[in-house]
Formats: structure tokens, C-alpha cells, sequence
């Protein structure tokens, strides 16, 4: 997370002393269509909560009081009072914003936690590609996202049989997708490839 600080300027004069407050603010991204829930967590007593997107409440909770949903969260939001987290259902663009988490303590602090929501596209249907090196065939499964993916990189012999399948999977947050591949289109033309076993099998970020 990244530590930003605002400064209140009081009037001296009038007795009001400055104060500066400490906010906490972390970068997060959520995929179009899934449950978001942000990632918060107060272990403290706490008597009033107030969830803002772009400076307008979206949730508001005091003690002794049910939770009460404003605008675009109305129907989509759920407040978990045991973590003081808050759930948007069905992810839309629009939900792409600035929230504030503001909360009242029973020692009367009053600190804000700031998280800057992205909404990114699901990932595309995965792809596999194999590429000839010497003895061996190298297949790659990849899908273009926004964000860093994490995928398999297999080494088979070159000698395969061309009937065997191979099973691309991609997972990002709650979003599946998986495509299966004939060895055979690595060999475009050739029926006949004999048998062999996989040599190498390594992770790629």
C-alpha cells in the first residue's frame, strides 16, 4: 500500500488548531461481471462506518443500526460488520472509482483507509502454441489480460503421439477458462509420430 497524507489548515486565530491526517491507500482491481469484495480487515471496536465512492456514502452502518445502501450499491452491496469489508455484487464499469472507508472508533480516532477500485476485462479464451527446438516441442499457453498472468510452459520430445491432447487452464480471481489442444496441429501433415515421454515442465510468471 501507499502511505498519502493530507493536511486540514485551521485558523490559528480562532483557536482551532492544524492537524494532519494519516491515510492509508491501496491500489485494487476487481474482473467486469465477478463478486468484489475489498480487501479490509479492523480488528478494533468500532461505533460508525461509512463506505464513500468519489466522496458520495454508498454505505453507511452506526452501532445498534442496520446498514444502510445508497445509489448504484442499493441493490448490489453487502457490509460485513465482523470485518467492516464491503461486497459489490455483479461488477460494472462504472463501479470503477475512488472508496473511502471511514470509521469511528471507541477511543473517538478516526482514521480513513482509501482504495482506488479498477474494473478489468475478463482474460480471453486461452491460446496454445507449439514451437520445434532441436528435440523438443515447447507448447505455451497464454491469454491476453491486464495484468500479470501466471502459466505453464511444457516441454515434451519431439517424437509424441499426435493423437495425445493437452489441457490449457487460465484463473484469475473467480474467472475459469480452459482450452484443449491436439498435438497433432504441431505436426500439420504428419500422421505418424511415434511415442515419447514429457522431458521438462517449468512455470513462467
Amino acid at each position: 500500500g501507499v502511505c498519502c497524507y493530507t493536511k486540514q489548515a485551521k485558523n490559528s486565530a480562532l483557536g482551532i488548531v492544524c492537524k494532519t491526517l494519516h491515510i492509508r491507500c491501496e491500489e485494487v482491481f476487481g474482473i467486469l461481471g465477478e463478486n468484489f469484495t475489498f480487501p479490509v480487515k479492523i480488528d478494533k471496536k468500532l461505533v460508525e462506518i461509512t463506505w464513500k465512492k468519489n466522496k458520495d456514502k454508498v454505505a453507511e452502518w452506526e452501532e445498534q443500526s442496520k446498514t444502510v445502501y445508497f445509489t448504484s450499491l442499493r441493490n448490489r452491496g453487502l457490509f460485513n460488520k465482523e470485518t467492516s469489508s464491503l461486497t459489490i455484487f455483479n461488477l460494472e464499469n462504472n463501479d470503477a472509482a475512488t472508496y473511502a472507508l471511514e470509521y469511528l472508533t471507541s477511543d473517538e480516532k478516526n482514521p480513513v483507509l482509501t482504495l482506488i477500485l479498477t474494473v478489468l476485462d475478463p482474460p480471453s479464451e486461452p491460446t496454445i502454441s507449439c514451437n520445434i527446438g532441436g528435440d523438443d516441442l515447447v507448447l505455451k499457453c497464454a491469454a491476453a489480460f491486464k495484468k500479470p498472468l501466471t502459466y505453464n510452459v511444457v516441454i515434451l520430445k519431439k517424437k509424441v503421439d499426435a493423437s495425445e491432447k493437452v489441457t490449457c487452464f487460465i484463473k484469475v480471481s473467480q474467472t475459469e477458462k480452459s482450452l484443449e489442444f491436439s498435438l497433432a496441429e504441431c505436426f500439420p501433415g504428419n500422421e505418424d509420430n511415434g511415442s515419447g515421454d514429457m522431458c521438462k515442465s517449468e512455470r513462467l510468471v
